[in-house]
């Protein structure tokens, strides 16, 4: 029984791939640092009023306790619209939010929450997959202080630096 279990091992290892999102440790840094913007929401003057200027064409995104994922961003009269290629979507209530660095006012990526959104915040667009809508609204963060080196918020996308 045990040598089974010692070579059921090496497998887990390496589905985990080297990607810090699966290690236990930076999952607890990504849910602290998840809380963190939730506690900061309390806070209005760090709401995003209207839709950054230049929001780029993908985004890393991730629902709250789960693996970064891609989502693609178009924009019209209606605000931003955030498609999520992903699995783990909430069902309402839930919203996305937009994290914009308060230093450099660039776009970092989306946290996704079960909770509805809180009041005052105004929306930016939506977030969907091809079942669910959900609202999107901004703040801004200190960058630095949620997105760790070893365990950064979101890992980058194929080919992009944005999750750095």
């Amino acid at each position: 029984m045990m040598t089974r279990r010692l070579a059921v091992l090496p497998l887990v290892l390496l589905a985990c791939g080297g990607n810090p999102e699966n290690t236990a440790s930076c999952g607890f840094a990504s849910i602290a640092a998840a809380s963190m913007v939730m506690q900061s929401m309390q806070d209005l003057s760090h709401a995003v009023a209207t839709a950054p200027a230049s929001v780029p064409g993908e985004l890393p995104a991730k629902v709250v306790g789960r693996g970064t994922v891609r989502t693609t961003v178009t924009s019209g009269p209606q605000g931003l619209t955030l498609r999520y290629e992903g699995e783990g979507f909430p069902t309402i209530p839930g919203f996305g939010l937009l994290l914009v660095d308060d230093s450099l006012e660039v776009v970092r990526g989306v946290l996704i929450y079960e909770p509805e959104a809180p009041p005052g915040y105004a929306k930016l667009g939506t977030i969907a997959t091809a079942a669910t809508t959900l609202p999107l609204i901004g703040l801004r963060v200190h960058w630095p202080s949620l997105n760790a080196p070893r365990c950064p918020m979101f890992q980058p996308l194929a080919g992009d630096s944005a999750g750095s």
